[in-house]
Parts: structure tokens; sequence; C-alpha cells
């Protein structure tokens, strides 16, 4: 056989491959002869498919159900979910596994499948997607819609953040939660906070409020909203400042099967952290606020981003005010700390005490999760590679993920899921995680205390 058609055939399969997913570029020759109409049609046909085969790998890893944590709670309320959700091997143990040597768990197959990269829920799709009660308010208050008609999000919403999110501000602690319960969009912001904050910082929440174009919402015949539409703003995904746990693929990694689902992050604190960027190159907000609107929102594709309307925010007048309002979100109250963020004993339970030692000492938490923030501020590779072999999972090369940034562990409780990518349910699931990765060897008695501490932070 003529050598060419070695090279043809694979490509033109993984260009069909590709046009099933929704994932073909719009500027080919066959995108150009699919109207908008013939798009949504085959996108909506194929949806049901992506959904069962992503719910599958869901069910597959992890215990999904609702088990509110006895006495826990989020800083508004919502029940902090108990328990271990990723599911083990057959045969396989806690301990058996912390027992073995990574090579061993490697050679014998038996790395949680819960311990791996969580794909995206259409992981060749890839793009922003939306938790359905941020829909839900969006479209109640604003009437912009952030339904794709290709997918959905995947979690259940008893595992997400609480919604809305309390907004806490270091300017004004006295206040506690200044959003007073409710979403904070362009129909209700100046109400809220006209007398709290100042001309610079109520402008540059209005911009982190205000829909600007980006690759799944816009105006184009390759969008995938079914109306024409105004695009996401920053505080779609940073719902109340915090976060909902919108998800997306970074902009920064090809091929596509290398890229990360992003778990969205809080903006609590940010004026304590100093990288940003889904590979932290980027060391102001102002670089971050800036990168997001140029890139980010368009999957890193500055072509993508002419063509559907990139928005160029102005630096002086624009990016300043909206990092400025940023750098002064706070974390939620933590009465059982003291000021140096460590617990105070005739506050704290005896479990939570050994927890804070088992923190600052054998789980060696604190080498990079440093008090009163709980983080170093720096990046650290768990090479996670060590414990299993390469392999596609839904579209998803599951292989090393290299260094990820220490997130501060203040207020973790309300923040699930956990790790870069949503892959840890729950904190429970952090500590098995950790413990096998860490090589720690923790006891249960030990590990139910760590994350009795973890919940005071």
């Amino acid at each position: 056989m003529n050598s060419r058609f070695h090279i043809r055939i694979p490509v033109a399969c993984a260009a069909l491959a590709a046009l099933l997913a929704g994932t073909f570029s719009p500027s080919s020759a066959q995108e150009k002869k699919e109207d908008f109409p013939a798009l949504v049609k085959r996108l909506q046909q194929a949806k049901p498919e992506f959904a069962e085969r992503h719910q599958k790998l869901l069910d597959e890893r992890y215990d999904l159900s609702d088990k509110p944590a006895k006495g826990a709670a989020m800083s508004k309320g919502k029940p902090v979910q108990d328990g271990v959700r990723v599911k083990l091997p057959e045969g396989a143990t806690w301990k058996s596994l912390a027992d073995m040597k990574p090579a061993e768990i490697k050679a014998q197959d038996l790395w949680p499948a819960g311990f791996f990269p969580l794909p995206h829920p259409h992981h060749e799709a890839g793009g922003m997607v939306f938790p359905k009660p941020q829909i839900d308010e969006v479209k109640k208050q604003t009437e912009r819609d952030l339904t794709r008609f290709d997918l959905d999000f995947d979690l259940p919403q008893h595992l997400l953040p609480e919604f809305p999110a309390p907004i806490y501000l270091t300017t004004r602690p006295d206040l506690g939660d200044v959003s007073k319960g409710q979403l904070v969009t362009l129909e209700n912001f100046n109400g809220l906070f006209k007398d709290i904050l100042n001309p610079k910082q109520l402008e540059g929440l209005r911009l982190l409020l205000t829909p600007f174009p980006q690759a799944q919402f816009n105006t184009t015949d390759d969008r995938r909203a079914l109306k024409a539409h105004q695009g996401v703003a920053c505080f779609d995904c940073h719902a109340n400042g915090h976060t909902n746990s919108a998800t997306h693929t970074v902009g920064d990694i090809r091929p596509n099967e290398h890229r990360h689902r992003i778990e969205t992050p809080s903006l609590r604190g940010l004026n304590i952290q100093r990288l940003f960027g889904s590979q932290r190159a980027l060391k102001t907000v102002e670089d971050f606020t800036e990168f997001e609107q140029r890139a980010a929102y368009f999957d890193g594709d500055p072509e993508q981003a002419q063509r559907k309307g990139v928005n160029i925010l102005e630096r002086g007048s624009q990016v300043h005010f909206m990092a400025e309002f940023q750098s002064i979100l706070d974390f939620p109250p933590a009465p059982k700390l003291n000021v140096l963020g460590k617990l105070d004993s005739a506050k704290a339970s005896e479990a939570e005490l050994r927890g804070e030692k088992v923190f600052h000492g054998k789980g060696q938490c604190a080498v990079c999760h440093v008090p009163p923030y709980y983080t170093d501020n720096l990046m650290h590779n768990l090479k996670v590679e060590r414990f299993f072999k390469e392999r596609m999972i839904n579209g998803r090369k599951a292989s090393a993920d290299g260094p990820i940034k220490t997130f501060p562990l203040r207020g973790i409780k309300d923040s699930p899921p956990y790790l870069h990518d949503d892959r840890l349910l729950t904190l429970d699931d952090t500590v098995e995680f950790f413990n096998l990765v860490l090589e720690l060897k923790l006891t249960s008695e030990e590990k139910k205390d760590l994350v009795a501490f973890l919940r005071c932070l």
C-alpha cells in the first residue's frame, strides 16, 4: 500500500471523531458547510451518548449519595459531605494500599479509579459548563441563559459549595455576609454595595459582573448557546467572589487529551496569593484578570478570540479596578482559630486538637500549607504518575499532572470538590489521597482527626 494512505487514514479518522464530538475546528471546510441549526441538531443528538459515558465513569469511581457530616456545615449552614467517596479496587483496603510501595500499586493496577484525573463532562468538546442553580438564578435575574445545548454539568449539588455563597470583605469584617444571601449580579450589585465600596471598587465589581464574549457563549454560529449571547462574566464561575464549581478545560496545554479539567478556585483571600493561572505563570491578580479575558475565555486561541469578539480590558481604568475589588474578598470566619491561625485550645475539641498535631507532624501537611492562611504560595509536583500506567479515560489522558499550586486551606470546608480538577469529592477523600501519595501511613483515627481539624480552618 502507498505510504501516504498510512498517514491519511488516521488523520481522517481523527477528524471524523473530532467532528462527532463537536470539537472540529470551525475554520475547517466541513464546519463552514454546516449552518447553526444543523450544528445544534448534530450535537443535541450526540449529547445523551456522552452524558451516559460520563455518568458511568462517575458511578464506577464514586459514591455520589448525599451523606451529611454530623455537626459540620459550611459558612451559611449547608451540610459538609462526610466520608470517603472514592471506591476501592476489588480486594483492596486503604490500609493494604498504604502498606504498598508506589511501584507495587502501579504494577498490580491498584490505583483507585477516583484518584485518576477527572475528565471534563465531555472532554473532547471542553469549554465552560455551569451548575444548574447558577444557570437558573442568572436567568431569573438577568434573562441571560448559561445553558449549553450540547452538554450539562456533571456533579450533584450536595457535593458542591453552598449557593449563593456569602461574601466577606477585609475592609468591613463587621458586616459579615455583605451579599445578604443573594447571588450578586448586574441587577442588584449597586444596591448591595454602593454604601460599602469606594467608586473604583464598585466599578471593578460592575466589570466582574459584566458578560463578555467567550468561546461557547457569543454571537457566532459555532457557539454552544441556542441564542446569540452576550457572553460570560467573571462572577458566573467565581459566583459571589467564591466558586460554584463551574468547570472548563485549561487553555495552555495541548494536545487536547492532556488538558486538565479546571476546578474553579475561590477568590477569597486573593490578597495573600502570589501565583495565578492554570500553570501559575502569572504573578499578579491584574495579570490574571487581563489574561482571563484575552486568552482563557477562548481556550488560549487568539484567532478564535478575535473572531468571537474578545474584550480587551484597559489596564489602568478597568483591570486595576477589578483587581482592587478582588483583593478585598476575605476568607470566612474561623472562630476556633487564634490570630496566628492555630487552634484555640479552649474552643477546639480533643479530636480537632489531635488533628492539628497530625497536620503539623506525621501528616506533613504544614510543609506546604503554612499558617495563618495555610499556603506557601509555591508549586509542588506530587508525581502521582508513580502509582499508575498511562491510559485514556473518556478523552483525557491520565498521565503526569506536573506542578500544582498550594491553595490556601482557610475556609476549605466551603470549597468542595478538591484538587485542581475536582477528582476528590470530600475532605476524607483528600486525606486518603495524600496518605498514599506522601506515603504517610496514617491510622484510621489520625485520618478522622485530621478531617476534623481541616473543618475548623
